[in-house]
Parts: structure tokens; C-alpha cells; sequence
């Protein structure tokens, strides 16, 4: 009898990646010749990022550099959560949340994709912030894992695991 296989669907983001993209966004704002005399700038903000400007639009292309910097490093930009510019005395501050995790509503919106429109004999269960899905068949797994590439949710996947 077949042993059987499996892999994890997790949503994790590499700190180290964000980190980097966040001080390459801080140089360019920094070097940037119409972020001059604007206040702009980015920086952590305990687990989530913080930009500033002088002025709502200014703020929003600060943010547009971050996701530009984060999509080079391979950084999903579902991992991140941005609010909208709020005035905070002279400057406009936003807060840039990150996303980690898959969410109990996520996780059965996934597992439901999978009962539906994924191979019969492969089962998904909820393991916290994560889904283990397994079958008999690895040829089975990798059709899931195709199927939930082309899905668009509103979660970054990656998948780990795979035995």
C-alpha cells in the first residue's frame, strides 16, 4: 500500500526580504529628487511599517516605492495591508500592516476549493494559520497546488513540506 503524501499551505513573509526592501525604498526616497523638501520617509513601526510626507499624494508614492522594492524581492504585496494617509500635524502618516498567517475564513474558502474543483480523494484539514492537504497520489498534490496558483485570493500562499 501507498504511503501517502502531503504538503502545507502556509502564508509567511520573509522578514529579512521586507526588511531589505524597506531600507532600499528609505535610500531611494532619501536620493530621490522629488522627495526633496517633502518629509517623506519610511521606517518600522514595531511589527508594521510607517510612511510620512508632507502632503497625501507625496505619502502614496512613498507607499508606491515600498511595493515596487517588495516586488523585486519576491514579496507578495497580499502580505501587506496598507491604510490610507491620515494628517498627523503638518505631515500625513500611513501605516503599512503586514499579513502573515491564513485566517480560519481563509483557510475553509481554500479547503472548499479544493473539495470542489480539486481531485476527490484529497484531503484538507485546518492546522491553526495553516492546511495540511494530503493524498494517495502526489500527481494529485501537484494539481492542487497548480488549481490554488491560479485562483486569485486575497492571501499570499506558499507551499511547504511536500513529502
Amino acid at each position: 500500500m501507498a504511503a501517502e503524501s502531503s504538503f502545507d499551505i502556509v502564508s509567511k513573509l520573509d522578514r529579512q526580504e521586507v526588511d531589505n526592501a524597506l531600507n532600499q525604498a528609505g535610500k531611494e526616497i532619501a536620493n530621490r529628487f522629488d522627495f526633496r523638501n517633502v518629509d517623506a520617509g519610511i521606517k518600522w513601526a514595531g511589527e508594521a511599517i510607517e510612511v510620512q510626507a508632507n502632503s497625501e499624494e507625496r505619502a502614496n508614492a512613498v507607499l508606491d516605492v515600498l511595493k515596487d522594492k517588495l516586488v523585486k524581492r519576491s514579496v507578495s504585496l497580499k502580505a501587506i495591508d496598507a491604510g490610507e494617509p491620515k494628517p498627523s500635524g503638518k505631515i500625513y502618516k500611513l501605516t503599512v500592516a503586514l499579513k502573515e498567517g491564513i485566517s480560519q475564513e481563509d483557510a475553509k474558502k481554500i479547503g472548499k476549493i479544493i473539495r470542489d474543483e480539486g481531485p476527490k480523494s484529497v484531503r484538507a484539514q485546518i492546522q491553526g494559520d495553516e492546511l495540511r492537504v494530503s493524498s494517495k497520489k502526489k500527481d494529485e498534490l501537484q494539481t492542487v497546488i497548480s488549481l490554488l496558483k491560479g485562483k486569485d485570493l486575497d492571501v499570499a500562499l506558499q507551499f511547504t513540506n511536500y513529502r
